[in-house]
């Protein structure tokens, strides 16, 4: 049956993203470089067969999310600094979706505690019958009872066979979302604590984009690019330094343009907390029954 098989293959990714998450671990640390990482942690899902469901993001400090190194990027990770790593792999359209936070200056530890108590806590309700507002109040109390903020507009998400986002989110607070979990559901919950607003906004850094409405182009280069995409990635989000890649970046830049002004490609800003508070975030891919399943883990 063809749910079968889905489950076999949502468990297949599960179960690599659960390794090279653990196995990327051993690259943060003090002076490495952020594009050696995440070149690193993508070729380690690349070698296995499966696909990567997103870039790997490495989002430091006040970053939350979408930061992902771009070509030629210098950054390195220094020694005070808060690190979240995200991670997502796709085996036959099954995607899963996995973080963790890994504070460098080891000044921040109840931080990092408080959302991965607050998956923890929350991956415990993730049973038929129960309402998303129940798991969205308990991650919320959870983090507030570390003395932190939970990041009010970024959420978890149901996850189906080619769609990472896939309608339902869960969000890190209060909610009065009516959806009540079903057996079989899949979401990524991923709860994030802030020193600071417990908001995130967009920044002007833009390295993350995906493909929604393909469509005929004026631009040569971008004829070119978009039948890259769609040939590799689809409906995927990517990183430009993917297409950097055997392309010259004008190009690329050239490209993107005409797809963003045509609504081609959507982009992901680089996200960070609006009062420049630091931010940890912990993530799990579960399969929703009376025994909840952390696919990633």
């Amino acid at each position: 049956m063809q749910e079968d098989k889905d489950r076999e293959d949502f468990i297949e990714s599960g179960k690599l993203a659960a390794k090279v998450r653990e196995e990327s671990k051993s690259l943060i640390m003090v002076e490495e470089s952020l594009l050696d990482i995440a070149e690193t942690v993508e070729q380690m899902i690349l070698q296995e067969g499966a696909k990567c469901a997103f870039p790997l993001n490495i989002s430091v400090n006040e970053q939350a999310a979408h930061f992902t190194p771009e070509t030629g990027c210098l950054l390195m990770l220094g020694e005070n600094d808060v690190v979240k790593v995200d991670l997502g792999v796709s085996i036959n359209d099954a995607l899963t979706d996995t973080a963790y936070t890994v504070d460098l200056s080891g000044k921040h530890g109840k931080l990092v505690e408080a959302s991965a108590t607050a998956l923890e806590n929350a991956i415990k309700l993730m049973k038929p019958g129960t309402r998303i507002a129940e798991v969205s109040a308990t991650i919320e109390e959870t983090v507030k009872s570390f003395g932190f903020l939970p990041i009010s507009n970024l959420t978890g998400h149901m996850i189906k066979k080619g769609l990472l986002h896939a309608g339902v989110e869960v969000p890190n607070v209060r909610t009065a979302m009516p959806y009540v979990l079903r057996e079989g559901d899949i979401f990524a919950i991923e709860p994030f604590a802030s020193s600071g607003s417990g908001l995130v906004q967009d920044t002007d850094q833009v390295e993350i984009f995906s493909l929604i409405n393909p469509k005929p182009l004026r631009l040569p280069q971008a004829r070119k690019i978009q039948e890259q995409i769609m040939r590799d990635y689809r409906l995927l989000p990517f990183a430009q330094r993917w297409l950097d890649s055997g392309n010259s970046r004008l190009m690329v830049n050239t490209a993107l343009k005409e797809m963003m002004a045509q609504r081609v490609v959507i982009s992901y800003p680089v996200l960070k907390d609006s009062g420049d508070g630091l931010v940890s975030q912990a993530e799990h891919t579960i399969l929703v029954g009376e025994e909840p399943l952390v696919l990633t883990k």
